[in-house]
């Protein structure tokens, strides 16, 4: 796991060493273990190509230093990730006569590359953003891995090419232009996040998941490579049984391959069926006792500790707790948001990141239970969806719109998800109820506060583009196409790698995603909370009450705190005369919102939250606006 930055630039705006050693040591939090650079020329000698990389060794520690040349020079590569089945391509290019020098990931990239060249990405099971230069065919190709669990941000100015693992070193290029997007402020009001492939700066884009893009002339192309199985697979196991044992074998094999390293690791453990189900495969595969790291709260509601520490006690691992207070949390905060170069998501980011700093004194790599959900159907709305078809051929558009929805709006906080259950039964447009399950705000409520009307488009629409009759495999479509990669992953990534600790996530396996495809929709919503087949294999192995327990989700207490410790920062961040947010949205709403929110008389945490990480991105990347 690393950071990678680099840039192609015009022989008239070359840079020196300094300015790419500077620029990448920025993300020295994701490479503390060692760093390379390298500058050279293209042959016509009209471009300079910069590569800047910082290194968490974990495979092969002592051989895998980047940038890394092929023994003939002709390749030259810089990648942030993990190849999990490195050890069998490694056997297959040995079979091809392919030679190695070293035992590590990144030259086995290199070599798989130079027998397959582009359709090599699609050989790879893991995690990567990379960039290979190929010094025979004149180009540089730019990679992503298949759901986007590793970043890779572009930004093409006049001249130049700028690339990287993080925003950061991009807008600190000399002459860069921080301009703000305000189409990305409506996007952000309306989904909590900014889609893919916008950022909050005009200039720099994300490289979408499961594309590769090349340079080569001046000329940069993007191709996609690969499309979630969900909208390409018609579901043929008819068993269960034969679905628990299909899952079991490679769910196995998902956690097992991702145990592969060569410093200590562990695992975070939230007492979720998910997290328990990675720890239980681990301590069958580890001849010790498995590294567990837990995060909770004082406030006994929002903390699952106790659950936690029931799985550690089960499986006899070596388990670890941090307690979040406010004070600590609030100074963990604005780094946060660099660290993400865009506002915060979700509260749970700041944890995750802290929960990171304390597992690194102990371990390099972690395995989580992300992406669980958004593969087999955990969340309420997956349940939700299959019916909500037909509400909306019984109840006419009319009556609900002036009876349902207003009787829903004015429900209080506490009823949030059958809040959220009525506003999203109504939703006819497939966009705007993918958003309104995520608790955004809607194309009113947005243009209202901004003043202005705003295109409620997605800048990219293939998270919507699938057709496929079934309303639950879309809606798994979307989550797996844009609210992992643009919100979750992004959180895998950015706040561990802020506190120097690799992510592997082993629900994010293509190889589980093509088999869990096969499976019907009963199979995955089927049972009460969903995930019907991970539960099933489950079963005799979790213990009953972490099996059976109600999902409540990781969150965090700042709806409280904002009325107790963080109330003169809340003023601060949102209606004081230095508030930027204040000048972009209107001032009437928003002193409204934060005074409903004071009084006790409206819970609006979300939106605030959006908001004041908005106020802490803008004075973090000092943009005006």
């Amino acid at each position: 796991m690393c950071g990678i930055f680099g840039w192609v630039v015009e022989a008239a705006k070359h840079q020196d060493r300094n300015t790419l050693i500077s620029l990448t040591d920025l993300m020295c939090h994701r490479g503390p273990d060692g760093s390379g650079y390298r500058l050279h020329e293209t042959s016509d000698e009209r471009f300079q190509i910069g590569f800047g990389h910082r290194r968490l060794s974990i495979i092969d520690i002592g051989g895998g230093a980047q940038p890394m040349s092929s023994e003939d020079g002709r390749f030259t590569l810089i990648f942030n990730g993990e190849i999990y089945n490195y050890v069998e391509l490694r056997q297959e290019l040995v079979a091809l006569g392919h030679r190695f020098r070293t035992n590590s990931d990144t030259e086995v990239l290199i070599e798989a590359y130079r027998a397959w060249q582009l359709d090599a990405v699609r050989r790879l099971r893991g995690m990567f953003g990379f960039a290979l230069w190929d010094e025979t065919e004149q180009r540089l190709v730019l990679a992503r891995d298949a759901f986007g669990k590793k970043p890779l941000f572009l930004a093409e100015l006049q001249g130049v090419l700028l690339f990287g693992s993080e925003i950061e070193p991009i807008v600190q290029f000399p002459g860069f232009s921080r301009a703000f997007d305000s189409e990305a402020l409506g996007q952000y009001l309306l989904n909590r996040y900014v889609p893919g492939p916008s950022t909050f700066f005009r200039a720099v884009k994300k490289l979408l998941p499961g594309h590769y893009a090349v340079w080569q002339g001046g000329t940069l192309k993007t191709t996609r490579y690969f499309t979630p199985p969900f909208a390409t697979t018609v579901p043929d196991v008819k068993s269960f049984e034969d679905a628990i044992r299909l899952f079991e074998a490679t769910f196995d094999e998902a956690v097992r391959i991702r145990m592969r390293s060569d410093a200590p690791f562990g695992a975070y453990l939230s007492g979720g069926v998910d997290s328990s189900a990675v720890v239980a495969t681990m301590v069958r595969h580890s001849a010790e006792p498995v590294r567990t790291f837990s995060v909770g709260f004082r406030e006994a509601e929002y903390s699952e500790l106790d659950h936690a520490r029931v799985v550690a006690g089960q499986f006899g691992t070596s388990h670890n707790e941090l307690v979040v207070e406010p004070n600590a949390f609030l100074e963990h905060w604005s780094t946060a948001v660099l660290r993400r170069g865009a506002p915060v998501s979700e509260a749970s980011d700041v944890p995750i990141f802290m929960l990171s700093e304390m597992a690194s004194r102990n371990v390099k790599m972690v395995l989580t239970g992300e992406g669980a959900d958004e593969l087999m159907g955990g969340y309420p709305k997956h349940r939700a969806e299959q019916w909500i078809g037909l509400y909306q051929w019984l109840m006419p558009k009319l009556l609900h719109d002036r009876l349902i929805h207003p009787l829903a709006r004015s429900l209080p906080y506490g009823m949030r998800r059958v809040k959220i259950l009525a506003l999203a039964a109504g939703e006819r447009d497939h966009v705007n109820r993918m958003r309104v399950w995520f608790g955004g705000l809607s194309v009113g409520e947005s243009e209202a506060m901004l003043g202005r009307r705003l295109s409620a488009m997605p800048p990219d629409l293939f998270p919507y583009s699938s057709e496929i009759e079934s309303s639950l495999r879309r809606t798994l479509f979307f989550d797996q196409t844009s609210w992992l990669p643009d919100n979750l992953l992004e959180r895998g990534d950015r706040m561990m790698m802020a506190g120097s600790i690799e992510g592997r996530m082993p629900f994010m396996d293509t190889v589980l995603a093509s088999v869990v495809a096969r499976f019907p929709d009963e199979f995955l919503t089927g049972g009460k909370g969903g995930k019907t087949v991970l539960r099933a294999a489950m079963d005799k192995i979790l213990p009953p009450e972490i099996l059976r327990r109600k999902k409540v989700g990781f969150r965090v207490p700042v709806g409280e705190w904002f009325r107790g410790p963080y109330r003169a920062f809340l003023k601060d961040m949102l209606v004081s005369e230095t508030s930027s947010v204040a000048r972009l949205v209107s001032g009437l709403k928003l002193r409204r919102l934060v005074t409903e929110h004071l009084d006790g008389r409206q819970n609006h945490e979300r939106v605030l939250w959006s908001l004041i990480n908005l106020e802490m991105f803008l004075r973090t990347f000092r943009i005006a606006t």
